[in-house]
């Protein structure tokens, strides 16, 4: 069986083209770049990726775009998690069929409060309706936007039920000790941050790796931080995070999607990155150059070493 990813992660952006339909060629080299400078494996179709402004045809046209365009489904996990069940079957249903190496499903995410009842039968009907022994699923917990928790309750009784299945999940909620407590209580489940300067103590607690936004840009630190904890070089591994953090932080002062877009709009210099979908907007040009600005003092190389093709 083909090892699962762990390590960094990238929350891979989705480039769109002048009437914001999905530009297939430039994610197909964005994903290039990402595996060649310290990914271990790439998220498309995630929060990041504007997923949730995408149609489910369109979803389908990006994995397919990248699996026949030359990037290995193995290293690909995908984003199928809707608040229709059945389109969440039928975009993890191709995932599988294509090869990925596994789907990142949040809840059914309209309906709030509802129970862990409720959210196992949404999993079970997922993973008995699409039926395939090569299935393998990571829960994405981010109660902040999607306002639906997994509890660690629901979890267990996922893990139970769907013990060969159920293998991995990504904690956006920003909570050291949660996710810790994931480690702990769930040996066997993969647990990645999805906050970059939780990477680092994640990783000496037992976690897995990270799923990050920020690693569109700045995944040769999130490599070089873990690259030095598996050497055991303690500090080499702590300044390479500190870097990491500052870039994070910087960023993160702005919305994320369209400051990443931002700085890969500086690091190509090709401003079609700058395109988001509504009810995004692209970073105002003041903002856009404090960003520029801040990335530089934290020492971010934006140029990259090759411009789209």
């Amino acid at each position: 069986m083909t090892p699962l990813p762990e390590g960094v992660l990238a929350a891979v952006l989705t480039p769109l083209q002048a009437d914001l339909a999905p530009d297939h060629g430039r994610l197909r080299l964005h994903c290039r770049w990402l595996l060649e400078h310290g990914c271990d494996a790439l998220v498309v179709l995630g929060t990041t990726g504007e997923a949730n402004s995408f149609s489910v045809e369109e979803r389908l046209d990006i994995l397919e775009s990248l699996v026949e365009g030359g990037i290995p489904g193995g290293v690909l996990l995908a984003g199928t998690g809707c608040c229709a069940v059945p389109d969440t079957v039928r975009l993890t249903r191709r995932a599988v069929a294509l090869g990925l190496a596994g789907v990142l499903v949040l809840p059914p995410f309209y309906y709030k409060g509802v129970s862990d009842d409720g959210l196992f039968a949404a999993y079970a009907q997922l993973i008995d309706t699409v039926g395939e022994g090569r299935l393998r699923v990571y829960l994405y917990h981010f109660p902040q936007l999607s306002g639906v928790p997994l509890t660690h309750g629901l979890i267990a009784r996922l893990l139970k039920a769907y013990p060969d299945t159920i293998v991995g999940i990504k904690d956006s909620a920003g909570d050291l000790g949660h996710m810790l407590s994931l480690v702990r209580e769930f040996p066997g489940l993969a647990v990645f941050s999805g906050a970059d300067e939780l990477l680092l103590p994640l990783l000496r607690g037992g976690g897995a790796g990270c799923i990050t936004g920020v690693a569109n840009v700045a995944a040769p630190l999130s490599a070089e931080a873990r690259r030095c904890f598996v050497a055991g070089d303690a500090d080499a591994a702590d300044r390479a995070h500190q870097a990491l953090s500052r870039v994070r932080h910087g960023i993160t002062a702005y919305p994320l999607t369209a400051a990443l877009k931002a700085v890969m709009a500086e690091g190509w210099g090709d401003d079609g990155w700058r395109r988001v979908r509504p009810p995004l907007v692209p970073l105002a040009a003041d903002d856009a150059d404090r960003l520029m600005a801040s990335l530089a003092t934290a020492g971010l190389p934006f140029r990259r070493a090759a411009g789209p093709a």
